[in-house]
C-alpha cells in the first residue's frame, strides 16, 4: 500500500472517530439520529470488527425466496439491497427511516440496482404505521438507540412479526447510540420477545431475539411434522 493511501485511510478513519466522539457527547442531551449527509460513514465497513457487516448480518438471517423483512431504520440502504436480493423477486424488503433524504438514497440505489422488490416508508418506529404479523424477519443495525420510545418500538416490532419471526438487532461500541445487551435483552424480552442466539461479543454483537408462536401455530407445525 502506497503511503499516501494510507495516510488518506487512516485521515478517514480519523475523521470517523472524531465525528463518533462528538455526536456520542450531543446525543447524551437530545435523541440524534445519524444525519443524511453522513450517510458515506454508515456505509463504511468498520476495520475493528466485522459484525456489522451487511452480508455477514444477512447471512445470519438465514433468509429465504419469499421472506418478508422489515429493514427498520434502513439509512442509506446499507442493508436494503443485500435483504431484498436474499428474499428474491418473490420476497419483499420494507425500507423504513425517518428522514426522507435517507430513503431517496436508497430509492437510488434500489433502482440502479434493478430490484423491484422494495417498499418505503417514511415513519418511525412505534407510531403504528406497520401492518400486524406480516414480516418474517425485522432488523435493527445500530437503530435501536436512536429511538426516543424504545418500548413502544419494539412492541410494533412484535406485533408486525409472524408467530416464530425474528427480530435481528446488531450494536457497535463505535456508534455513538451504543446499547448494551444487557439493556437489548431486558427491553426484547418486555416486549415480548424469546433471546434465540448471539453473534460477536459484548462490544460488537448481533443479538437475535424470536417472536413465540402462537398455539394454533404449534399445533399446525405439529401436525405437520406428524404427516
Amino acid at each position: 500500500m502506497a503511503p499516501s493511501t494510507l495516510y488518506i485511510l487512516l485521515g478517514l478513519l480519523g475523521l470517523g472517530i472524531l465525528v463518533s466522539l462528538i455526536w456520542r457527547f450531543a446525543s447524551r442531551r437530545q435523541e440524534l439520529p445519524c444525519p443524511s449527509w453522513l450517510g458515506w460513514m454508515v456505509e463504511m465497513d468498520n476495520p475493528f470488527t466485522k459484525v456489522n457487516r451487511a452480508p455477514i448480518i444477512v447471512e445470519h438471517l438465514g433468509l429465504e425466496p419469499g421472506d418478508r423483512v422489515l429493514d427498520a431504520g434502513c439509512g442509506p440502504g446499507r442493508l436494503t439491497l443485500p435483504l431484498a436480493a436474499a428474499v428474491g423477486p418473490e420476497g419483499q424488503v420494507l425500507a423504513l427511516d425517518i428522514q426522507e433524504e435517507m430513503l431517496s438514497r436508497t430509492w437510488g440505489k434500489v433502482q440502479a440496482a434493478g430490484l423491484d422488490n422494495v417498499q418505503y416508508i417514511q415513519a418511525g418506529l412505534g407510531e403504528g404505521n406497520l401492518p400486524s404479523e406480516h414480516f418474517d424477519h425485522a432488523v435493527l443495525v445500530t437503530v435501536l438507540g436512536e429511538i426516543p420510545d424504545q418500548a413502544s418500538a419494539l412492541q410494533e416490532i412484535n406485533r408486525t412479526l409472524k408467530p416464530g419471526g425474528i427480530l435481528s438487532v446488531t450494536e457497535v461500541i463505535f456508534d455513538p447510540h451504543f446499547q448494551r445487551q444487557e439493556t437489548v435483552v431486558r427491553l426484547a424480552e418486555t416486549a415480548g420477545f424469546r433471546e434465540k442466539e448471539l453473534f460477536g461479543h459484548k462490544l460488537a454483537y448481533t443479538l437475535h431475539f424470536q417472536k413465540p408462536q402462537t398455539h394454533v401455530t404449534q399445533m399446525r407445525d405439529l401436525e405437520g411434522k406428524a404427516a
